[in-house]
């Protein structure tokens, strides 16, 4: 996500990183394609909302690259040499919008992420001098599976780079820090369960090190901040009623052979005042997913890496693997609760903007605030699955009483036209019952087998 400056010859040297979780480390080796690569240098960055690595990487051949780390995320970005006549027709940073589509390089490419954020701190051998007040100016843009960096750092006009997600696994990476490494350099083991006190009123707050950067207390709502090595206090807190929770902090579970910890939990509600929660689920070698909690039933969801290729605002349908999602709703959502940890900064009143299509049970929801935009997948989950996962740590509904609140919701609605319909009919049954009654009972059929239907085809 950073200049690759190659004109710099003087190469900078800087100390005093923010001691973190990576299991990357400079002298971490791997292969990208057929090339093999050697990390040499990193700088930090911290943005309002979080922090992230660039890790520089030198390749056998010369070649010199970033490996972007956030949040057990990996990309690699290369600088691309655009055609100086495209490089002026490229947008201004100031104009940038998430979700907004912008011409780059003759194709239309979807304004994922605008960040302007804060060097602090480096090691290693690095391509350029980076001093105090430093900032990166970059954004990201997507389509598909591809996806462009704009880096504005320098000059109004950017430098273009292309990049691809990639995965340590992927990359055959090599002398890379282990759990124990990792433990003895910042006290504690990431991915397990720890706890701290709240700094503000000294309740204890469970989270996950080295993967949340900021905690939410349940006892004060105050925001903490954890990605520092001493938790400080970024805001105090709001009372609030406290929300149940179905499923409690803490709570593990075994999904697809993967250990699973929930570490944090919101309630957000729609313009028309529906609400509904969020509980962000975390696996060492998974990351990060959320499961979801509504009144038509729970549903799993996940980051897309893979976007529309032909996405454009207010669009009636969205084309994603081949498969065509029909826009449902469009409606804007408000934080009402947090408590926990986040990968990112959350609070109460916190908004963002929701587009959700629909391909039978299959859901997208594209969420948009002021810096980002993000497409998440979801598939319904029954209860009853939940329940097995979490045991006695999930306090929902099973069995028929979780079929009530969304299974049965078409049968419910069926059942209340038909009792409508009844009712407006009451004095022609009264009159002429032998005549009428046959007409009613079709009727009634018409209007409930295919709620039934639709019930059922839930449930599959």
């Amino acid at each position: 996500m950073l200049k690759d400056a190659d004109s710099v010859k003087d190469l900078g040297k800087m100390s005093s990183v923010l001691e973190d979780y990576s299991p990357i480390q400079i002298g971490t080796s791997g292969v990208l394609g057929k090339r093999q690569f050697t990390v040499v240098g990193r700088i930090q960055l911290r943005y309002p909302a979080g922090m992230w690595n660039e890790w520089y990487l030198l390749f056998d051949d010369g070649v010199t690259s970033w490996l972007g780390d956030s949040s057990g995320m990996y990309t690699i970005t290369a600088e691309f040499k655009i055609d100086p006549r495209a490089a002026t027709e490229l947008p201004v940073f100031e104009h940038l919008q998430p979700g907004q589509n912008f011409p780059i390089n003759g194709a239309l490419y979807t304004a994922a992420e605008i960040r302007t954020a804060d060097c602090i701190g480096g090691q290693g051998e690095l391509p350029f001098k980076v001093g105090e007040g430093y900032q990166a100016k970059v954004a990201d843009f997507r389509r598909g599976t591809e996806f462009i960096t704009l880096d504005y750092s320098d000059s109004p006009r950017p430098v273009v780079y292309t990049g691809l997600a990639v995965t340590l696994e992927s990359m055959k990476c090599q002398l890379l820090r282990d759990d124990d490494t990792i433990q003895r350099a910042a006290g504690r083991y990431r991915g397990k369960l720890d706890a701290l006190d709240c700094p503000s009123c000294g309740s204890g707050i469970k989270y996950i090190p080295g993967v949340t950067a900021t905690l939410v207390c349940p006892a004060c709502h105050a925001q903490i901040d954890a990605a520092s090595p001493k938790a400080a206090v970024l805001a105090a807190g709001e009372r609030v009623a406290a929300v149940p929770m179905t499923i409690e902090l803490g709570a593990t579970a075994k999904i697809n052979n993967q250990d699973f910890t929930i570490i944090g939990m919101m309630r957000r509600a729609d313009d028309e005042g529906t609400q509904w929660n969020e509980y962000l689920m975390y696996g060492t070698r998974a990351g990060f997913s959320w499961l979801v909690e509504t009144d038509e039933g729970w549903s799993g969801a996940n980051v897309m890496a893979d976007w529309p290729v032909e996405y454009s605002p207010g669009a009636p349908t969205v084309t994603v693997d081949r498969s065509q999602f029909s826009r449902l709703y469009d409606y804007g959502s408000v934080v009402t609760f947090a408590a926990g940890a986040f990968n990112w900064r959350v609070a109460a009143g916190d908004r963002t903007r929701v587009q959700e299509f629909a391909a039978g049970q299959i859901r997208l929801a594209a969420e948009t605030t002021e810096q980002e935009m993000t497409w998440s997948r979801s598939t319904p989950v029954p209860a009853d699955q939940l329940k097995a996962w979490f045991g006695d740590k999930f306090k929902g509904r099973v069995g028929p009483a979780a079929a009530k609140g969304g299974k049965r919701r078409y049968r419910d609605t069926a059942k209340y036209i038909i009792w409508f319909m009844l009712a407006i009919n009451a004095i022609p049954l009264l009159m002429n019952f032998s005549g009428t009654w046959f007409l009613s009972l079709l009727g009634a059929a018409a209007i409930y087998l295919p709620a039934w239907f639709m019930d059922n085809e839930d449930k599959s």
